[in-house]
């Protein structure tokens, strides 16, 4: 508001400095043309109330300096005044589109805040012993959401999580995602098997893509997401995890830094087979001690380029943050991402910090 009020003393100010140097300059000399920048300049930050104000001073000051010279009367200075009070007119109309074009976009924001909200909600901060913490960063601009995707669920005694990322961009992207997610909380709940619950969304996926398909439109593309599915008991200190095609999770555990590499890795939920079963997905456990922390990332994250081409080096620089909470985690990451690639992400990249608190 301060700044605001600041800024009407520059088209003021070049309103009384025209007026005094026009008057005062010899006869030949007519500043009074640069008056039309004053409402110009006000459009710049301010709305069309304000800007038609500064428009009748500076229409006001024209007319005075045509009294103060006696010209008022002459055809120069009536030409003057009509295209000054012409294009104020034009820049007062272009403030009420811009205006009006502002409420719309605050209104679209808005609704698809709104949207997010309930298709892709927040994780919760904590569940069971676990403190967890999230992180979007969408590649296009004013973008909220789109094919990654994260979740997560209570079981009586586990907390089971999701990050994947659906194939594709845009609308058909989030269209999947906000059905993978449904599909996930929709199940993960009733305590499945992680396979059964792998299973259950991979049908899903390929039902979606394929429900619509017929003989004439055999081309319709399938829609797939690499994921990982994870279960961390709240009483046993080791995490269980399906991985369908996604970057491994980075545990952090006792200074140290380090992949968690499956020994099998099943094919991308929407790409199983006709007949899929649980035995197509392996589980596998791994340590998961009090004080360790994983983190959960999509390949936005990794494959995130700096200005050379070059990847950005996670377990590299996992190994110097040193976080201990995960939203400090998140935070370091953030930062060095943002940096890396100089603000300048060429795909979404979301990412999920798990820590298993002290007993």
């Amino acid at each position: 508001m301060r700044s605001g009020r600041a800024l009407v003393l520059i088209p003021l100010g070049l309103i009384a400095a025209v007026c005094v140097v026009d008057v005062l300059a010899p006869p030949d000399i007519h500043l009074g043309p640069l008056l039309v920048a004053a409402p110009a300049i006000t459009a710049g930050f301010a709305g069309p109330l304000l800007t038609a104000l500064i428009a009748l001073l500076a229409v006001g000051a024209q007319v005075f300096i045509g009294v103060a010279r006696g010209v008022i009367a002459t055809e120069n200075l009536e030409a003057q005044i009509g295209a000054l009070i012409l294009v104020s007119a034009l820049i007062v109309v272009y403030c009420l589109v811009r205006d009006r074009s502002e409420r719309q976009l605050t209104h679209s924001r808005s609704v698809a805040q709104a949207v997010q909200e309930v298709l892709f909600p927040p994780l919760p901060l904590h569940s069971g012993s676990l403190d967890i913490a999230s992180l979007y960063l969408a590649a296009q601009d004013e973008a909220t959401m789109g094919g990654d995707l994260y979740a997560a669920a209570r079981t009586s005694h586990s907390t089971r999580l999701l990050i994947a990322d659906v194939r594709g961009k845009g609308l058909p992207a989030i269209s999947h995602a906000a059905l993978l997610l449904g599909a996930f909380r929709a199940a993960a709940h009733r305590q499945p098997t992680l396979p059964r619950l792998a299973v259950h969304l991979d049908g899903v996926m390929r039902w979606e893509s394929r429900q619509w398909q017929t003989t004439d439109t055999p081309d319709i593309d399938e829609a797939f997401a690499t994921a990982l599915i994870l279960d961390v008991p709240d009483r046993e200190p080791v995490v269980h995890l399906v991985n369908c095609g996604h970057p491994s999770p980075l545990l952090m555990s006792a200074g140290r830094t380090y992949l968690l590499d499956a020994k099998k890795i099943a094919a991308p939920l929407g790409l199983g087979g006709l007949s899929g079963t649980e035995e197509d997905y392996t589980v596998e456990s791994f340590a998961f001690q009090p004080g360790d922390e994983f983190l959960l990332y999509t390949d936005g994250v990794l494959e995130a380029r700096d200005a050379k081409g070059e990847f950005f080096p996670l377990v590299v620089r996992a190994n110097m943050w040193g976080a201990e909470l995960p939203d400090d985690l998140l935070r370091l990451l953030c930062d060095d991402l943002l940096a890396h690639t100089r603000g300048r992400l060429g795909d979404d990249a979301g990412a999920v910090a798990v820590r298993r608190r002290l007993q």
